[in-house]
């Protein structure tokens, strides 16, 4: 046995022993929120059993209220979301996931989602099972959800944090369309500064922007950059209301997209999927370097960085091979991905490996030995025939 693959053993039983650890404290999560939630319903009002919690637990008052409507949630309206606490598939943090995003909705739509959800939460991330329950949310509670949203697009506003050493933090709530329209117009001018000014980083380029166009009293016009929103043809001509997908963002609801797509301002880029599969289809190139239009097509089919967990949008991370050029890997769609920068040189470090199993997806190895699959997600559930509300092939 060489010393290398017995440095590997030893590596693989200590992460394994921590993660054993990791599935029974969830599982001791599962029992606990049981125990609060019996407790919550004998406690007396909402006011005294958030207070005693806090109490005995030496939390905050808004950690108590929420470790208490987490409980009563999962207990009373999200039995599988709690079945995957149980048996240690999510911890709490995910599974509040599913609570916050459900916080307003009727029983009936509850337990909608968390159907949906019960076979959707294990082996993801927050990030991830957020954007699911979101999706879940616009589909079986349309009309609540566009009153809802219209509540909070009416909140937004600009709000200043002062911090320490002269530093301040400048932050917009705003409608996601417009929020990843300012970011995207913002960094594609840094990058351009970036070029040419190396002094600076992309990040301090993009604040200095930020800043320059707050400031300047004759601005001449609004920036309307490409942003990237993903949708089925039915859904943008309102033949269904299924919600579609703002890169960066995540679910965005049907009537958002037609409104984006009525804008004459917005410029947009047509993808044709299969709808057997879902996923965008394929072009190819034989060379190094991905021709621009097989990056773009990557990059709409990826929509995110393709390393798990990661959500950086594919719009800013890079194209690259799965398998190397060096290596006789092939420049095309297979073998083609999206990697943000941070994950695209981890790829480099010794032990990592990645292997492609067509179309973007891929198996990645690390230096413990665990095998992780990804693939990027189709943009729509496969079709196999049309639905009632589809119109006739």
């Amino acid at each position: 046995m060489t010393q290398t693959l017995v440095h590997n053993l030893k590596t693989a039983r200590f992460l394994d022993a921590a993660f054993a650890e990791e599935v029974s404290l969830r599982g001791t999560q599962g029992r606990q929120v049981r125990a609060l939630a019996d407790f919550a319903a004998v406690g007396g009002s909402q006011r005294s059993a958030t207070e005693e919690v806090a109490l005995r637990f030496s939390v905050s008052r808004n950690r108590a209220f929420l470790l208490l409507e987490i409980s009563c949630a999962l207990v009373s309206r999200l039995p599988n979301t709690l079945a995957a606490l149980d048996k240690g598939e999510i911890d709490l943090f995910k599974a509040s996931k599913v609570t916050q995003l459900t916080r307003d909705v009727s029983d009936e739509v509850a337990a909608q989602v968390d159907e949906f959800m019960a076979k959707r939460l294990a082996e993801r991330d927050p990030a991830a099972i957020r954007g699911s329950v979101n999706y879940a949310v616009q589909k079986f509670d349309p009309d609540g959800y566009r009153e809802r949203a219209a509540k909070k697009r009416a909140l937004r506003r600009v709000s200043l944090k002062h911090e320490d050493e002269t530093m301040s933090t400048l932050s917009g709530h705003l409608p996601a369309e417009v929020a990843g329209s300012i970011y995207a117009s913002m960094s594609r001018a840094a990058q351009s500064r970036r070029r040419t000014d190396k002094s600076r980083t992309l990040d301090q380029h993009r604040a200095d922007v930020f800043a320059e166009r707050l400031l300047a009293e004759d601005g001449r016009g609004k920036p309307r950059p490409h942003i990237h929103v993903y949708v089925d043809l039915l859904t943008l001509t309102g033949a269904r209301k299924d919600p579609a997908f703002l890169a960066g963002y995540g679910p965005i609801p049907d009537w958002l997209v037609r409104e984006i797509a009525s804008n004459p301002k917005s410029t947009w880029s047509r993808l044709i999927t299969d709808p057997a599969t879902g996923q965008v289809l394929e072009a190819g190139a034989e060379t190094y370097r991905f021709p621009a239009s097989l990056a773009r097509l990557i990059k709409a089919r990826d929509r995110e960085c393709t390393h798990p967990g990661c959500h950086r949008p594919a719009e800013f991370s890079e194209i690259d091979h799965i398998i190397a050029w060096a290596r006789d890997g092939r420049t095309n769609h297979h073998n083609g991905h999206g990697y943000c920068k941070i994950h695209n040189l981890l790829k480099e470090e010794p032990g990592w490996s990645a292997e492609p199993t067509g179309n973007g997806g891929m198996i990645i190895t690390t230096p413990s030995g665990h095998t992780y699959t990804t693939a990027p997600e189709p943009l729509h559930e496969p079709r196999t025939e049309p639905e009632e509300d589809e119109p006739a092939a």
